[in-house]
């Protein structure tokens, strides 16, 4: 009797043990997984899929050198507008003189409104049957020697680009026709103005009398 108690008492301390063995086991076993969390959170916050998806948020942003605004129609970028027919006077100076059958002259194109405004670039020139008669020939060519640069007139002031004609008797196969002076066409401006004077024009467009130079300050 005294045999089975030891006996039983014996499997009891065992058993005991046995589970305070495996209670250390899974404690032992549970501290890696509740570790793991931080580690897992730290790495979902850089991974690529999330530095992705905050490279594109950020380009995606609008910013001042993204593009640059138009300006408006007949503004230059400075914010003064371009000179139009209808707010000049046109002139001819002659007193540049002549050369091998060419006469230069100044092309002069005063401000008579009341705002400035610029001339920039090349005026379009023809010689013309009348103030509202259809051009003769060609149309002048551009003379690139001159830069172009911007004018800007005050009211008043005046720019000029110097315009060269040659005498169509220099030309044998001319068909002469008389013209009676300039149309003209200050830079981007479908509007145009007249000045008179007595030319003897070619009626051949493959002929060119005409050359002008950009528009440079008076």
């Amino acid at each position: 009797m005294t045999n089975m108690r030891v006996k039983n008492g014996l499997l009891l301390t065992m058993a005991a043990a046995s589970v305070f063995l495996l209670s250390g086991c899974f404690q032992s076993q549970a501290q890696p997984s509740g570790s793991a969390v931080p580690s897992d959170t730290a790495s979902a916050s850089s991974s690529p899929s999330a530095s992705t998806s905050a490279s594109t948020s950020t380009s995606g942003t609008p910013t001042s050198s993204g593009g640059s605004t138009p300006t408006s129609t007949g503004t230059t970028a400075s914010g003064v507008a371009l000179c139009k027919a209808g707010s000049l006077t046109a002139s001819l100076d002659s007193a540049g003189g002549g050369a091998a059958g060419s006469v230069y002259m100044k092309l002069i194109l005063t401000n008579s409104g009341t705002e400035p405004c610029v001339l920039n670039g090349f005026p379009g020139v023809s010689l013309t049957s009348g103030a509202t008669g259809d051009p003769i020939g060609a149309a002048a060519t551009r003379d690139d020697s001159q830069p172009v640069t911007q004018v800007v007139l005050a009211p008043g002031k005046a720019g000029f680009a110097q315009l060269r004609y040659t005498q169509a008797g220099n030309y044998p196969e001319c068909t002469q026709v008389p013209a009676a002076g300039f149309r003209v066409y200050p830079p981007e401006d479908t509007a145009s103005l007249f000045i008179p004077q007595q030319r003897t024009a070619c009626s051949n467009t493959n002929i060119n009398l005409l050359s002008v130079q950009a528009f440079q300050a008076g």
